[in-house]
């Protein structure tokens, strides 16, 4: 299975959540590539359309590696298997997620101004990204979302390896996955046009649901 860009991906999950349309539902859409899938599924849901910001905690001399990831909150997920093999030191982890969480912090200024975060209590999370490859980042974002209550908490993505979704399967109260490949290098290969998404992609999708909802 290949999708044709994550718009195509997100119309395909929002089918696999229409369960969900009775449930308050609320999505929550991890930037940047996250946002246009769940711009998608959050217009098909008739549902709000929010961002969770998580962010990778870096590998020492190797950036691209993650060996975990921190939210908005606070909130680590630690890889601890691969932080002990490359010998993190605690001095370090701290200075990342220090780092990081500033970037969090400048990005939810960027996409979402002064607001107030969304109330969740009564409602179906449902939390959204373009893929997993490590998942990480969306374990951040679910257990963050985890602690601001909601009734239920949905972790949604079109495409993740299998060790990944065992790894969802245990945050989340649900989860869907259109496609989980045995032969999985990057979330990239499972799309045919996997252009970067900007920032002012995701501010223009929060604006137009936003504007949709209030009969704009």
């Amino acid at each position: 299975m290949t999708f044709r860009d994550r718009r195509d991906a997100g119309q395909r999950l929002a089918e696999a959540l229409q369960g969900l349309r009775n449930r308050r539902p609320l999505v929550l859409a991890i930037p940047r590539g996250g946002i246009v899938v769940g711009y998608e599924v959050a217009r098909a849901l008739d549902a709000p359309l929010d961002v969770v910001v998580p962010r990778k905690l870096r590998a020492p001399y190797n950036p691209e590696l993650a060996i975990g990831a921190v939210a908005r909150d606070g909130t680590v997920y630690l890889d601890t298997p691969v932080a002990g093999t490359l010998k993190v030191t605690d001095e370090y982890l701290k200075e990342e997620i220090a780092y990081q969480l500033e970037e969090i912090h400048r990005r939810m200024r960027l996409y979402r101004g002064d607001r107030p975060p969304p109330d969740l209590s009564g409602r179906a999370a449902i939390v959204v990204d373009d893929g997993i490859a490590t998942g990480s980042t969306m374990i951040a974002a679910l257990r963050a979302t985890r602690a601001a209550g909601p009734a239920t908490l949905v972790a949604a993505v079109p495409v993740a390896p299998p060790e990944g979704v065992e790894s969802l399967r245990r945050e989340a109260d649900e989860l869907v996955c259109l496609f989980t490949p045995m032969l999985f290098y990057a979330v990239g290969q499972f799309y045919d046009d996997f252009a970067q998404t900007s920032d002012e992609q995701v501010i223009a999708l929060l604006r137009r649901r936003e504007q949709e909802m209030h009969g704009g």
